[in-house]
């Protein structure tokens, strides 16, 4: 597959990173010759020095026989222009990375698709609607839904108070239980669990289950004494922060403090028609934060453009009395550092933004795509096609690759947890967990036979 890339910002060269893992033939342009600088020899990717708006430019890179164009400078408008000039060339799908939520309306996707644009992405609404799910569960490292939450996917650090500790998980874990287990995040290595593991404490576990069995899930983790967060801190008043604030149930109290004082005035601007309250002042000031009431405070999100300060904000949030902590972590080698010191949940935008663009890349019906930072894995919601293989045989019989699970799936808006003896039917909504670069290998069995 040949996927052009315009822009090799943070979002660009994050994802030239995880198709080169995935071996496509990846075209990487830039204007500045220095981002580009040694990319062609630490990943399998072709650098061009080039505008992406350049007609010549876009030749030479081979957008004729381009199944994907990729626009993610950070210039909106260039990003949509070069969407346009790609399609017109010859390129077979097209995606432009935005900051205009009006844009993103599901009246406008006709509207775009007419010019030549298939999809939008704007990384700081993907990360308001993770932030804001984490809020909702203060118990919870990530969540990901299914339908509207028909199938969830749960993240859950595990302390000593959790009841399912050191037990085979084929005695936990059996076809009429209500979850499954299906990864385990142990230090540094990621395990695809067998009846025979165990969970243990500090472990960081992938529940699988269905709405109705959260409370469930809660109390057999061990976390039912975590308040529910109604009062919020946040740290930084950028664009993720906005989203955030206009997307957070009514019943949660949200102060967002800003250093600068020019955008705390464009924040209330932005904000008159929310009930959140901008404090100009620093974030790290520990008598601020007690004046502004962090010990009545249930959860602290630190949405700074600095990874480091996020970081040390959070760990001070926490000796402050705060169970739940979120930070911004742009910087990706900061993330193990981050998940040892026990931030809680991390927001990284260019794996967010990587994840909604991959999915393009398949040529199964794939719906939904999320990449799991700390195990170095991908979700992902696979349609089942008609008389695909994932529908000829159980489960168990599939011969799936190594390091795939499925966890679930949604049939006629019921969530259904899967086992071995479970057949998959036409149209199921499958939810499929994949470790180090499986997704490729795994869209064959969804296919209809049309695409074998």
């Amino acid at each position: 597959m040949k996927i052009i890339i315009g822009g090799a910002g943070a979002v660009g060269t994050h994802l030239a990173k995880l198709l080169s893992r995935d071996h496509q033939d990846c075209v990487l342009i830039d204007d500045y010759i220095e981002r580009l600088a040694g990319l062609d020899s630490r990943y399998d990717i072709m650098t061009l020095h080039g505008s992406p708006t350049s007609i010549q430019t876009l030749k030479e890179a081979g957008i004729e026989h381009a199944d994907l164009f990729v626009g993610v400078t950070t210039d909106e408008s260039r990003n949509m222009t070069a969407c346009m000039i790609a399609h017109a060339l010859g390129a077979k799908k097209t995606v432009a990375r935005i900051d205009n939520i009006e844009y993103l309306a599901p009246q406008q996707k006709t509207f775009f698709e007419e010019m030549g644009i298939n999809s939008l992405i704007y990384p700081e609404v993907l990360a308001a609607i993770d932030i804001t799910n984490g809020l909702k569960m203060s118990w919870v490292r990530q969540r990901w839904d299914v339908h509207g939450g028909a199938l969830v996917m749960l993240g859950i650090k595990l302390r000593e108070t959790c009841e399912i500790l050191n037990q085979p998980l084929k005695e936990l874990c059996g076809p009429d239980d209500p979850y499954h287990i299906v990864a385990i995040k142990r230090n540094d290595d990621t395990l695809i669990p067998s009846g025979n593991d165990e969970l243990r404490v500090n472990d960081i576990a992938y529940f699988m289950t269905t709405r109705e069995y959260i409370p469930y899930i809660r109390k057999i983790s061990g976390k039912e004494h975590y308040a529910d967060v109604k009062n919020v801190i946040i740290m930084g008043g950028g664009k993720t922060s906005v989203r955030v604030a206009k997307t957070a149930p009514d019943y949660m109290n949200l102060k967002i403090i800003e250093i600068d004082e020019l955008r705390c005035e464009k924040l209330n601007e932005l904000l008159s028609d929310v009930d959140t309250m901008v404090i100009h002042g620093d974030g790290r000031d520990l008598g601020l934060l007690q004046e502004e009431g962090i010990q009545h405070t249930q959860a602290f999100v630190a949405l700074t453009q600095n990874t480091e300060t996020n970081i040390l904000a959070c760990l001070t949030a926490k000796r402050m009395g705060v169970r739940k902590t979120i930070a911004m972590v742009e910087n990706l080698d900061y993330v193990e550092m981050a998940e040892s010191l026990d931030i809680g949940t991390i927001i990284n935008k260019k794996t967010l933004a990587a994840g909604h663009i991959y999915q393009m890349m398949l040529d199964a019906d794939v719906t939904n795509v999320r990449s799991l930072m700390m195990v170095d894995s991908d979700v992902a919601e696979f349609v089942a096609a008609k008389d695909s293989k994932v529908t000829k045989k159980a489960v168990k019989d599939l011969g799936l690759p190594f390091g795939v699970t499925i966890g679930g799936l949604v049939r006629n808006e019921e969530g259904i947890l899967v086992n071995g003896n479970t057949r998959i039917e036409a149209g199921d909504s499958v939810m499929v967990f994949c470790h180090e670069q499986n997704l490729k290998k795994l869209e064959k069995y969804f296919k209809g036979p049309s695409l074998w």
